[in-house]
């Protein structure tokens, strides 16, 4: 039986691709924030600048490039406080077989995401 991942699940998962990417990007992790509704999600250090980035889930069919303007607003204030560059990163997460079936544990998904967009 197939089972749908949680919020949480895929909330993790969204993070742990944009956290792959990072690395391979050459961030180095201050902070990392798996809870949902907690922001940011990484803080990061690259070229001795500071780093705020905001991970979320987006479900299919949503544009994972959209972002709620005022979250994004108060986490660009947050970080401009704090000498900070922030980031938005939306990872659209989709069932691989059908998209309208929700994304299920151990199954194949789709992943469209887009790196990461400066707020």
């Amino acid at each position: 039986m197939s089972k749908p991942l949680t919020e949480q699940e895929l909330h993790n998962l969204a993070m742990n691709i944009v956290g792959r990417k990072l690395e391979e990007d050459g961030f180095e992790f201050m902070g990392v924030n798996s809870k949902l509704k907690k922001n940011p999600q990484f803080v990061c250090l690259k070229d001795k600048k500071l780093h705020f980035i905001i991970v979320r889930n987006v479900p299919f069919p949503e544009d994972p490039t959209n972002y709620d303007q005022d979250l994004m607003a108060k986490m660009k204030d947050h970080a401009n406080k704090q000498k900070a560059q922030s980031y938005y990163a939306g990872v659209g997460l989709s069932n691989a077989q059908d998209r309208n079936l929700p994304v299920y544990l151990n199954e194949e998904y789709i992943v469209d995401y887009y790196g990461l967009i400066e707020v």
